[in-house]
C-alpha cells in the first residue's frame, strides 16, 4: 500500500517496520509528530521524557538491555543530550540504536541554525541523510542493521523540509525483531578512563569499516547524465540540486554521509569537469572533499545562511533569478506571532510590564512572545531553562554593583520540568535573590499540546502520576511561594507586589490552562468550563486603547470612530480587557 506522508510520519512507521520495541523524546519543532506517529503503536513503548538527555538515555538503558530503541530531537536538544550521544559513541549498542536530529535550517522555530551533521562527526557515529519520506522509512530500517551490524549508534539527520514535507511512502510489514539477551560486560558498558582508552581505540576501527561500508553501500549512488557538471549532494539539498540541474548535470547523491565516502567521491570528482557540493547549512561535505585534495566548488556560491530552495541554488550558482510577481510591498501588512487571544501568559505579562527597574529573563516557549510589543516583558530568551540561572546571575552582580534593580524569570511549566529545576536549586543553594515566575498552563503548548509530568497523562494515553509544581519548589528549598490565576489581575498584581516586598528568593506559579487546549475533566474540575465573549459598548467607549495595550488579536481599534470593538469569533471570554478598561465598556456575553 502507498501513503501519502511527511517524513516525520515516515520515521515513525520506519521505526514500526524495523521492529523497534522502545522511543523516547522531548517535543520540539520540527521533530515532534515522530514520537507522537510512534505512540499508537502499541507494540513500541513511547514515552515523553522531562528532557532530551533524559530521552536519550532512557533509550540507551533499552538498548544496551536488548531492545531496538529510537530517540528523536530538534536540532538544539542534541545540545542538551550531547553528553550521552559523545559516550555511546565509545561504547557501541546492543540492540540497535537511531538517534533522529531534526535541523532547522531559516530558524521556523528555533534560536539558532546549528547543523548538526559535525556532532556526527565529533561523536564518531554513523549518520544518514533521507531526501525524501520514502527515504526516512527504509533509511531507519536501514540504520537499525547498520547499527547492530557495526555496534553502532546510527543518527538520521532530518531538517524542517524533510520533516514537513509529504511524499509517496510504500508501506511494509513490521518485523518482529526478538530482544536480544543483556549480558554483563563492564569493559564495554562501564565507561570509565581505563575502559574508554580501550574502547576509543575500538571506535577507530569501526570508523574504518564504517567508511569501507559508505564506499560500497548502495545508499551512496551515483545518476550519470551530462558530465559537464557533477553534483555532490544529500539530504532535501539534492532534491534542490535535481531541480535547478535537470539532466544537464550528473549526481553522487549520498544517503551515507558520515564517515564520508571519499574514494567514491574522489572517483566521481573524476569523471565530471566541475563539481559543485550542494548542501544545506554548512560546508560539512565539502570541507572533507577538499581537505582530500579533491576540487570542488561550495560555500563560495551557495549561502550557509537560512534555509535553502531551488531558487536560491539556482541564483547563487547562474545569477539566475526567476521571474515573480511584483507588488507594491508597503501594502502587505507584517504579521508578526502572538500570543493567543485568551492566553493566560497575556495576562501574566500585562501586570508583570508594569512593573519598572526590573530586568526579565525569558525561556524557550509560548511566553518568549511576551517580549513582543505591546508587552515588551521580556529582555532575554537563550535556551531551555536559561532564564532561572541567568536571572541568578544577572541579580549577583546587580548586588554587587549597588544596583537595586529586580530580576524576574519567566519559565513554563514543561520547560520548568526540563531544565529549570536545577537552575532554581542554584538560586537556593547560592543565596540568590530572584522573582521566578512559573508559567504553567498545564501542557506543552509551543509545539502542540503535548503532555508532560504535570498534565497526569502519558504519551500513549496513560493516567500518569501528576507532578504538581508547588510541592517540587518547595522541596528545592524556596519558602515563599504562590500559586494564583493570571486571568484575576487583581490576584496577579497582588502575587507581584508580595514578591517585589521581599528579599528572598520567591516563585509565582501562574496556573491556567492554554487557551487552545482541551479541557481534560481535570482541568474542568480546577477551572470549569470555557463560555461566552467580550463586547464594547460604544456608548461607553472613550477610546483610551488601554484594552488594545493587551495586545490581544481578538481586539480591534477602529480609528474612523476612536472606539474600539472585539471579535468575537477569536474572543474567548478571558475578561482580561474587561478587567482593565477605566470605564467597565467592556462586558461578557453569551454564558
Amino acid at each position: 500500500m502507498k501513503v501519502l506522508m511527511t517524513g516525520n510520519e515516515a520515521i515513525a512507521r520506519g521505526a514500526y517496520e524495523a521492529g523497534v520495541h522502545f522511543a523516547a523524546a522531548y517535543p520540539g519543532t520540527p521533530s515532534t509528530e515522530i514520537l507522537e506517529n510512534i505512540a499508537p503503536h502499541k507494540e513500541i513503548i513511547a514515552e515523553w521524557a522531562p528532557n532530551e538527555k533524559v530521552a536519550v538515555e532512557s533509550a540507551v538503558g533499552a538498548c544496551y538491555a536488548g531492545a531496538r530503541s529510537i530517540t528523536a530531537m530538534k536540532h538544539v536538544g542534541l545540545n542538551v543530550a550531547a553528553d550521552p550521544f559523545f559516550t555511546i559513541g565509545y561504547t557501541g549498542v546492543n540492540g540497535g540504536m537511531v538517534l533522529v536530529s531534526a535541523d532547522d535550517p531559516g530558524l521556523h522555530s528555533s534560536q539558532n541554525e546549528q547543523d548538526n551533521r559535525y556532532y556526527a562527526k565529533m561523536a564518531k557515529v554513523a549518520m544518514l541523510e533521507p531526501s525524501d519520506s520514502q527515504e526516512c522509512k527504509d533509511m531507519v530500517i536501514k540504520a537499525m542493521e547498520i547499527s547492530e551490524k557495526y555496534d553502532v549508534l546510527v543518527m538520521v539527520r532530518m531538517t524542517t523540509r524533510v520533516c514537513h514535507s509529504k511524499s509517496i511512502v510504500e508501506l511494509g510489514e513490521r518485523v518482529e525483531v526478538p530482544i536480544k539477551p543483556y549480558v554483563k560486560n563492564v569493559p564495554k558498558y562501564n565507561v570509565s578512563p581505563a575502559n574508554a582508552k580501550a574502547l576509543h581505540i575500538v571506535v577507530e576501527k569501526k570508523l574504518k569499516e564504517l567508511e569501507k561500508f559508505s564506499n560500497e553501500t548502495e545508499l551512496n549512488y551515483i545518476e550519470w547524465n551530462d558530465k559537464k557538471v557533477g553534483v555532490v549532494s544529500a539530504g532535501v539539498a539534492y532534491q534542490y540540486a535535481k531541480e535547478v540541474f535537470g539532466e544537464d548535470a550528473s549526481y553522487l547523491k549520498l544517503g551515507f554521509t558520515n564517515p564520508l565516502p571519499i574514494e567514491k567521491i574522489r572517483q566521481f570528482a573524476g569523471q565530471v569537469e566541475t563539481l559543485y557540493v550542494v548542501e544545506e547549512l554548512e560546508p560539512f561535505m565539502e570541507e572533507q572533499i577538499k581537505a582530500a585534495g579533491i576540487k570542488c566548488i561550495g560555500k563560495e556560491r551557495i549561502p550557509n545562511t537560512w534555509e535553502l530552495n531551488p531558487d536560491i541554488v539556482k541564483k547563487s550558482i547562474f545569477g539566475i533569478e526567476n521571474q515573480t510577481i511584483d507588488y507594491d510591498r508597503n501594502l502587505a501588512v507584517g504579521r508578526p506571532p502572538t500570543l493567543c487571544a485568551g492566553c493566560p501568559h497575556r495576562a501574566f505579562f500585562y501586570q508583570l510590564s508594569k512593573k519598572k527597574n526590573t530586568m526579565i529573563t525569558g525561556d524557550i516557549g509560548c511566553y518568549t512572545l511576551g517580549g513582543a510589543p505591546p508587552l515588551n516583558a521580556m529582555d532575554t530568551c537563550v535556551c531551555m531553562g536559561a532564564s532561572v540561572s541567568m536571572a541568578h546571575g544577572a541579580k549577583k552582580v546587580f548586588e554587587k554593583n549597588n544596583d537595586d534593580k529586580r530580576v524576574v524569570a519567566t519559565i513554563g511549566d514543561s520547560t520548568f520540568f526540563h531544565s529549570g529545576m536545577t537552575s532554581l536549586l542554584d538560586v537556593v543553594y547560592n543565596k540568590g535573590n530572584t522573582i521566578t515566575c512559573i508559567l504553567d498552563n498545564r501542557i506543552t503548548a509551543m509545539t502542540g499540546h503535548q503532555d508532560n509530568p504535570g498534565t497526569g497523562y502519558t504519551l500513549q494515553g496513560e493516567i500518569a502520576d501528576l507532578v504538581e509544581i508547588e510541592p517540587v519548589v518547595r522541596a528545592l528549598g524556596i519558602k515563599h511561594v504562590r500559586t494564583i490565576n493570571p486571568m484575576n489581575q487583581a490576584e496577579m498584581k497582588d502575587a507581584l507586589n508580595w514578591a517585589y516586598g521581599l528579599n528572598e528568593p520567591s516563585v509565582i506559579i501562574s496556573r491556567y490552562p492554554c487557551a487552545l487546549k482541551k479541557y481534560s475533566k481535570e482541568d474542568l474540575e480546577e477551572f470549569g468550563p470555557i463560555s461566552g465573549y467580550c463586547t464594547v459598548d460604544e456608548d461607553t467607549c472613550i477610546g483610551c486603547k488601554i484594552c488594545v495595550s493587551t495586545g490581544c488579536p481578538a481586539i480591534v481599534f477602529k480609528k474612523d470612530i476612536k472606539k474600539s470593538s472585539i471579535n468575537k469569533v477569536q474572543c474567548v471570554g478571558c475578561e482580561l480587557c474587561l478587567q482593565v478598561c477605566p470605564t467597565k465598556a467592556i462586558s461578557k456575553v453569551g454564558e
